[in-house]
Order: C-alpha cells, then structure tokens, then sequence
C-alpha cells in the first residue's frame, strides 16, 4: 500500500510585511478618519420576520424587539443589539454598524466624508450616528454614545476540566453540557465579496481606521482577500471584524457570533439540526484566525457562523502575507462545500462577461482567482 509523500502535508507560508517575496505587493493602509471601536450591529432586509426570529433564537441569540415592521436580536454580552432586520419584499444584507469614541468622530466623518445624521430612535440603544454608503451600495453606520444593556447568563467554559494523558483537572466529576442552543456572546465579524478589492479596502480602512491582519495575495503577488481587525492600542483585538474579498460581484458572504467553547458548538449544531434547520458546513478549525466553526443556513438561505477560540492581536503585530488558495480556509473538518466557492451557472457565466465587457475584470485575473478558488488541498 503506498502513502503520500509527507512533503505534501503543508501549510501555505506567512511572510510579515517586513519580509515579503520582491513579487507580492503591499495592501496600501490610507489615514483613517477614525477608529472604530467595536463592530456593534449588522443590518438586514428580511421578507418574513417571525421565521428569522424562529432561527436566530435557535441560534443562540435573544428577541429584543419585533414590532412595525422591525426585529431587534442581542446577544448575551451588553450589546443593545447585534442584529437588526427591517420588513422588506426580499432577503438581503443592508449593512454594518460600528461603535467610535465619541461624537466629535463622528462630527469628523460627517464634514469630510458627507454623512447623514441618524435620528436617536433608528439606533438601537439610543446615542448618536451617521450613515455613510460604501462604494458597493452598502449601508455603513457610524454611532457613539448607545446606552449598554445588562448582560444576560452565559455558562462558564467547560475546557478548563479538560482531561489529557498526564494532567488530569477533573477527577471524580464528569461534563455534562446542556443540550441548548449555543448561547450567542457577541458579533464577531462580518465576510463580503466585492468586485473592487483595492478601492473597497481603501475605503473601509480610511472609515474605520481597519488594520490588515492577514492579506492574501494571487499568483502574480496582487492582494485579494484581506482579514481585518480593530485598531485598539494595546487591548487585544480580534483577528478581524471585518473581512474583505475580490471576486465577481458585491455580496454579503457571512457573518459570525461567538459562543463559548466547543462544547456550546456541539450542543447548539445538534439543536438546529433537531429543529430543522439547514447545515452548511462545520464542525471544523479555520487557518487564518484559528476559531473553531460552525456554518449554517437561515431560512432564506444567507450564511450564520458559530465560532469559539479565535485569535486575538494587539495593534503592534505585524500584518502578514499568504497565498490565496482554497484550501487555506480550513485546517480540519470536513471538505469545504461548494456554496462557498463560484457557482457554475448561467448566471455566473453573465456576471463575468459583464464584468469583462465594463473593464472592471480582465481575463487575465479571471484566470488567477479561478486557480486560486479551484486549487485543492495536496493531501485530498
């Protein structure tokens, strides 16, 4: 029986910025107007709002508010909010929300960037905002000063008991987690898709003063995707709040909660899946941010994550470089499945000839994001 060449069993390789191949090129970070302080709320249009609370409350999330027209969900962490749904004819992805300092950011980005003031009632929680509009169409609100909510119950972590050869932390008890949905703590972040990655991220950085975690970059060494985190100083933020990728048109890929361990995975994929809801993919371990996850499908079909164990950085760390491959997304678990890659349709066929025909996509970086999303992992 033959076995593969070990030499196969790879990593892609992480080049700092400070030491990058001379071919790959440098994601230019402008002046942020700002930073932003926490990624608060995602905002949606959704055509049946009793069945999206039917989901989100299997979920792990908790109700707020549902009333004329509007769905307010939390967390059990102290935001007001983490997701907000309007009454509409079709399911789509309105836009993202994000916490600043204080009012004069938001008086900085109002003068140089054009906002519109928010009225206090729009912003769940109160405080003041601004709304500004992505090249793509996308809503990006700006809100500084809404009132915190008292956190609800969250089970402690149950890994700290965790039993290995050697180091036994748990003798004479046992774990019993609860079969419950996986208690949602927070909003962790937020993937898009996008036509123009260079001039989307241009801009997301100067709004929000983003700092490229991990860029991956093409064959011919030009950024495509970029993990993004929160400039926070010295306080550890997440591998990314917000994630940017290039490809054939502009569309919310997913967005993602964190639950507690892997535990709270466990139990809440074996309640959404006794409740009838529709799995995506999980459970497995990304590369890029590490987190354990878990996808699934709400009722009209857009993309939930739980996930638990992420990375974490301070402003200090140095961006990193990796080629883009498919295979890059997962360290283990299952195959990733075909809705995350190009469907291979009729309609994607029109979306590249329109793309071709309106200069905004050459044959030639068709041909490398097509290498990239096909290229499987060497040892499947």
């Amino acid at each position: 029986m033959s076995h593969p060449n070990k030499s196969t069993l790879r990593s892609a390789p992480a080049y700092p910025e400070s030491a990058l191949p001379p071919f790959v090129q440098k994601l230019g970070r402008p002046i942020p107007l700002v930073q932003a302080q926490s990624l608060a709320f995602l905002m949606f249009e959704k055509p049946d709002l009793a069945a999206t609370e039917a989901f989100l409350v299997d979920f792990g999330m908790h109700t707020v508010a549902r009333d004329q027209g509007r769905l307010l969900m939390r967390g059990s962490g102290r935001e007001a909010c983490i997701y907000l749904a309007h009454q509409g004819e079709r399911s789509r992805y309105l836009g993202a929300a994000f916490t600043v300092a204080s009012e004069a950011e938001l008086a900085i980005v109002e003068k140089l960037s054009g906002a519109r003031r928010l009225a206090p009632q729009q912003i769940p929680g109160g405080g003041a905002g601004i709304e500004l509009v992505d090249p793509a169409g996308k809503l990006l609100w700006l809100i500084a000063g809404q009132a915190r909510a008292a956190p609800l119950p969250l089970r402690p972590p149950l890994h700290p008991f965790t039993n290995s050869p050697g180091m036994l932390r748990r003798v004479n008890a046992t774990v019993r987690p609860p079969l419950e949905p996986a208690t949602v703590a927070r909003l962790g972040h937020v993937v898009m898709q996008t036509t123009d990655f260079a001039g989307m991220a241009e801009w997301y950085m100067r709004h929000l003063g983003l700092i490229p975690t991990d860029v991956q970059y093409l064959e011919d060494g030009s950024p495509n995707l970029c993990f993004f985190r929160l400039d926070l100083g010295g306080t550890p933020a997440d591998h990314h709040s917000f994630v940017l990728a290039g490809g054939i048109e502009e569309k919310y890929e997913h967005s993602a909660y964190e639950v507690i361990d892997l535990d709270a995975l466990g139990q809440g994929h074996n309640v959404l899946r006794a409740n009838g809801h529709r799995h995506m993919w999980g459970i497995g371990r990304h590369v890029l941010g590490s987190q354990l996850f878990d996808y699934w499908y709400d009722p009209d079909g857009m993309e939930f994550e739980h996930y638990t164990d992420g990375d974490v950085f301070t402003a200090e760390h140095e961006t990193h470089y990796v080629p883009l491959e498919m295979s890059g997304i997962w360290a283990w678990g299952d195959d990733v499945p075909p809705s995350m890659g190009v469907k291979r349709d009729l309609g994607t066929i029109f979306k590249i000839i329109r793309l071709l025909r309106s200069g905004r996509l050459s044959t030639a970086r068709l041909k490398l994001l097509g290498r990239a999303m096909t290229r499987p992992r060497p040892w499947l």
